[in-house]
């Protein structure tokens, strides 16, 4: 066996979503042969790559059919997370994906989502920040078990800086983590969306392959306030399935996907979507309306990232203090992982074939 020949071989596997092949894309490093030991690493766009088995499948089938049916091939798997990042980087410049996770209107359970999509992406690998922006209504204290805990302050070059709070593998930020929780911020526009850019400027994020980020609901100054400040790779849209929570959906998608904003959608999640009573684990049940969400990214032409049901422990996780990602119901998690697995190749493929990612400058 040659080098060439196994990289002749391995040229016929594909990267799933990029289309093309590995070789070409250059995701085959360190590649070493010694008598019939085939070694080598693939180099992974994402540590939350769903898809990572699958190739090293493909990689070891391709090379037994077409160079050594007798070789023994070990595969390795790196990392090197893609950002299609060309803004100066001034603001938080260490973070490769910035993903703002939006809804058109409150309580179709954008925080669960936010909060368990950053704890999936963290359990497979990837260095992830959650920042709160519901400014009047923060929800991660609540949802991570930090209520009346405040964050440190560091020195930075002369500037004081906060640190982010770490609990179950990610960094997080919240304006609850900052104020007393009996009180109401009672604050203009302009002055929440002061708080959300000192979020980016004053918070010692540090490297992140993704930073996802809880906005609050509707389409107003805070969501104008971040994508002129930071440059968002994309947003992903909440809605459960009833009518009047998909209008409001629309809305959040035509806000993002304006002339003068042309923020990417990487995808439209169905939360509350079914509801399966433990003692008929068969049976699903459309409480709030059928397949809403999915019927909404057909008509909008948008990845539908997938499901999420009505299951008690998804809410008492996040009312005590420990999402469901955190905990040990594996069911549970697996329609969040299934929704990761969905937004992390959507992601991947954003940065391969969309306009690069910069702040939006607004006339």
């Amino acid at each position: 066996m040659t080098k060439e020949q196994v990289l002749q071989a391995l040229s016929n596997v594909q990267e799933p979503d990029l289309g093309k092949d590995l070789v070409t894309l250059n995701m085959i490093r360190d590649l070493e042969i010694d008598g019939n030991k085939v070694t080598f690493t693939i180099v992974l766009t994402t540590p939350a790559c769903p898809m990572k088995d699958m190739m090293g499948h493909a990689a070891t089938n391709a090379i037994h059919l077409l160079v050594n049916k007798d070789a023994v091939v070990m595969i390795n798997f790196a990392s090197n997370t893609t950002s299609n990042r060309k803004d100066a980087q001034s603001v938080l410049p260490q973070v490769k994906n910035i993903i703002a996770v939006v809804s058109g209107k409150g309580g179709v359970g954008k925080s669960t989502v936010s909060a368990n999509l950053a704890l999936a992406l963290a359990k497979n690998g990837a260095k992830v920040g959650l920042m709160d922006a519901d400014i009047y209504g923060p929800s991660v204290p609540m949802m991570f078990g930090v209520r009346g805990e405040r964050p440190k302050m560091t020195d930075v070059d002369g500037k004081g800086m906060i640190v982010p709070m770490e609990k179950y593998g990610i960094k997080f930020m919240s304006i609850g983590l900052l104020v007393n929780e009996k009180d109401a911020i009672v604050w203009r526009g302009p002055m929440a969306s002061s708080a959300i850019r000192q979020f980016v400027t004053d918070v010692l994020w540090g490297e992140l392959d993704y930073l996802v980020i809880d906005m609050p609901p509707g389409t107003g100054d805070i969501h104008l306030t971040l994508v002129q400040t930071v440059p968002v790779t994309g947003a992903i849209v909440v809605t459960t399935p009833q009518d009047i929570a998909l209008a409001d959906a629309k809305k959040a998608v035509a806000m993002f996907g304006q002339a003068q904003i042309k923020v990417p959608i990487i995808g439209l999640v169905e939360n509350m979507a079914y509801f399966t009573p433990a003692e008929l684990p068969n049976n699903k049940y459309y409480i709030f309306g059928k397949e809403g969400g999915k019927k909404l990214a057909d008509e909008f032409e948008l990845n539908f990232l997938g499901q999420i049901p009505i299951v008690q422990s998804i809410r008492e996780g996040g009312d005590n203090g420990k999402p469901v990602m955190a905990g040990d119901e594996e069911i549970t998690k697996k329609a969040f992982e299934d929704f990761t697995a969905a937004a992390v190749r959507s992601i991947s493929m954003r940065n391969a074939q969309m306009p690069e990612t910069k702040i939006v400058e607004m006339l």
